[in-house]
């Protein structure tokens, strides 16, 4: 499939961090971005896509910053790229077989889908419908499972002194 823009990878690293706050608190942008070792302006970028997006909020103010729309269970994987990379199809046929000296002088040759076109197509709904059935919860679940503990208590205590 199409590759996916490194803002994606920003997105599904804050989304999981913000998955981790405590109920009625927020995290800013800066703070997100300095444990991802990000610039500011590029994640605030996706933060603001992922506002947009409905999926966090973005609390105003000094005391400002971030936290989720929603419940993790209720933000697939598939809400998260889409609010980075955009819902459009990642394979576009130019019906290129109409062109060249193979092209079909008969227009009726072509009333039918490119076979190609029809397997990119069925291939990134395969993948779409993958990423819709991941939810962040399952990222969470992961993270509590995967992460070493030195690694969870270190983000836990910039986390901690971080929040607001």
């Amino acid at each position: 499939m199409r590759r996916m823009s490194d803002g994606v990878e920003a997105a599904l690293h804050s989304a999981l961090v913000l998955a981790g706050l405590p109920r009625g608190k927020v995290l800013a942008g800066k703070s997100l971005a300095e444990l991802h070792g990000v610039s500011g302006s590029y994640l605030l970028k996706h933060l603001r896509a992922l506002a947009a997006a409905s999926l966090i909020e973005a609390v105003p103010g000094p005391r400002g910053g971030y936290r989720l729309a929603r419940a993790p269970e209720r933000i697939t994987l598939l809400d998260l790229v889409e609010a980075i990379d955009g819902p459009e199809p990642a394979f576009v046929c130019r019906e290129i077989r109409r062109r060249g000296p193979g092209k079909a002088k008969d227009p009726c040759v072509y009333k039918t889908d490119c076979f190609i076109k029809t397997r990119m197509l069925a291939a990134e709904q395969a993948w779409r419908s993958a990423l819709r059935g991941q939810t962040l919860q399952d990222l969470v679940t992961d993270g509590e499972r995967l992460i070493d503990e030195h690694n969870k208590a270190a983000v836990a205590r910039f986390v901690a002194a971080e929040q607001r």
